[in-house]
């Protein structure tokens, strides 16, 4: 959990603006809910590593002092916690205010969640995500209007189609897969806890974990023999899963679902990003249909991700409500785009002008053109008191401002302004009976 510094602020606001931008573009409205929960809406939701990383909240007070003398179990003592992510947040928005939203609810929601995990290169324990999620169809252009927000969302960061692809896999096909290579019914789920790791510690790793799990060898291999392979188009991989999910019919139509999507795609912002990869796993338990991963291909890691989930919201709701979203890391977007210089050098939000002081006889007329300047719409800072010339402008520097208005007594007679410009060290002087609004920065 950390401090933001003013450029870090400015960073994270222009990124978020350019996400709004988007998402509201797309029809989404804005949403948020508190940092607490429930713990029995936030436990069973996020497969048992999941579970693990919610941060638990104590009960207060005298009921807490009670309970400390009688039982010092954690379990007990513990009735909330913070989110761990967005999405079940909103499956409990929407059951309990289903009579107030739309049938189809699109929604948005930039906010902090917190995970209990050990810190590492842009991985923290409260960080934000920037989610979008569309409540109420089951329609597989759902999906499409999800993958096309997030493709067009890193193209307005400026990321371009070569620095980023998007992952896609389905549940359907991953449940084929573990059915027609002999993994036990019931345990397929702590099989995919383990092949959702494949690119954190390869296929040894993996088959070690499996085996570990008590699966037997010869199902693994054939498990993983799915996942191994020279890198593939999306029609050589349909293929060969088709192959493989011959006898699977549900499989099989999992499959056709991602090839209309692949399909329909072309003409949208994902066209061309997506990658059909059966590798793709996403340990979190909640996810029934489709799912997807932002992979950025010069950095090795995912910035996001989402998938459909058509079961969650009916356990708040006891009905069955279907749902599909998306969820940016901010985080981890902002790290990459450090590293990339892709932040204009002036980030809305900067001061473009400073107002240096001469002396206190020209404050008056120093203030007033403050003012004036802020009127027209410019980000002014003043300088808080009179001195030289070369302490203001190095505090300027400081800040990150280039121009700097000077204004003495000889300036004040002339009824002008000199606008400095710190980089270039040239200046001119500007009558004050112009129009501000003209001034080129």
């Amino acid at each position: 959990m950390r401090d933001f510094l003013p450029e870090d602020v400015l960073r994270r606001k222009y990124v978020v603006g350019i996400v709004e931008d988007v998402y509201r573009s797309y029809g989404f409205d804005p949403l948020e809910t508190p940092a607490m929960e429930r713990l029995d809406t936030l436990l069973g939701k996020y497969g048992e590593e999941g579970d693990q990383l919610i941060f638990r909240v104590m009960k207060r007070g005298e009921k807490l002092g009670r309970m400390l003398k009688n039982s010092p179990q954690e379990d007990n003592l513990a009735d909330s916690g913070l989110r761990y992510d967005l999405t079940v947040p909103l499956a409990r928005v929407a059951a309990e205010y289903q009579a107030e939203l739309p049938r189809v609810f699109k929604r948005y929601q930039i906010q902090p969640v917190y995970r209990a995990d050990r810190p590492a290169r842009g991985r923290f324990r409260e960080f934000y995500q920037c989610d979008l999620d569309i409540v109420g169809s089951t329609g597989l252009t759902v999906e499409l209007e999800v993958l096309s927000a997030a493709a067009e969302l890193l193209q307005k960061l400026g990321f371009s189609s070569d620095d980023f692809s998007l992952r896609l896999n389905h549940r359907g096909i991953l449940q084929g897969l573990m059915s027609v290579c002999g993994i036990p019914s019931g345990k397929e789920e702590q099989a995919l806890v383990a092949i959702d790791k494949l690119d954190k510690i390869g296929d040894q790793g993996v088959r070690a974990e499996l085996l570990e799990r008590g699966f037997d060898a010869e199902s693994i291999s054939g498990l993983l023999s799915v996942f191994s392979g020279e890198l593939e188009s999306n029609e050589q991989v349909a293929a060969r899963l088709r192959a493989r999910l011959k006898e699977h019919e549900g499989g099989l139509d999992a499959l056709s679902d991602l090839e209309w999507i692949l399909d329909m795609s072309e003409s949208c912002p994902a066209g061309g990003c997506l990658r059909l990869d059966p590798a793709l796993a996403r340990g979190l338990s909640y996810y029934t249909g489709a799912i997807f991963e932002v992979e950025m291909n010069d950095f090795g890691v995912s910035a996001g991700g989402g998938g459909r989930y058509d079961d969650l919201i009916g356990m708040f709701s006891g009905r069955k409500i279907p749902a599909c979203g998306f969820s940016l890391g901010l985080e981890r977007i902002i790290l990459l785009m450090q590293e990339k210089n892709m932040f204009p050098e002036d980030m809305a939000g900067k001061s473009e002008l400073m107002v240096t002081l001469f002396s206190e006889e020209t404050m008056p007329a120093s203030l007033d053109l403050t003012h004036r300047l802020r009127g027209e719409g410019f980000r002014v800072d003043l300088y808080p008191e009179p001195g030289k010339y070369g302490k203001q402008f190095k505090y300027a520097e400081q800040r990150g401002i280039r121009y700097v208005v000077l204004q003495g007594p000889g300036e004040i007679d002339k009824g002008v302004m000199v606008l400095k410009d710190l980089k270039s060290g040239s200046q001119q002087e500007i009558s004050l009976d112009e129009d501000f609004k003209a001034l080129e920065l």
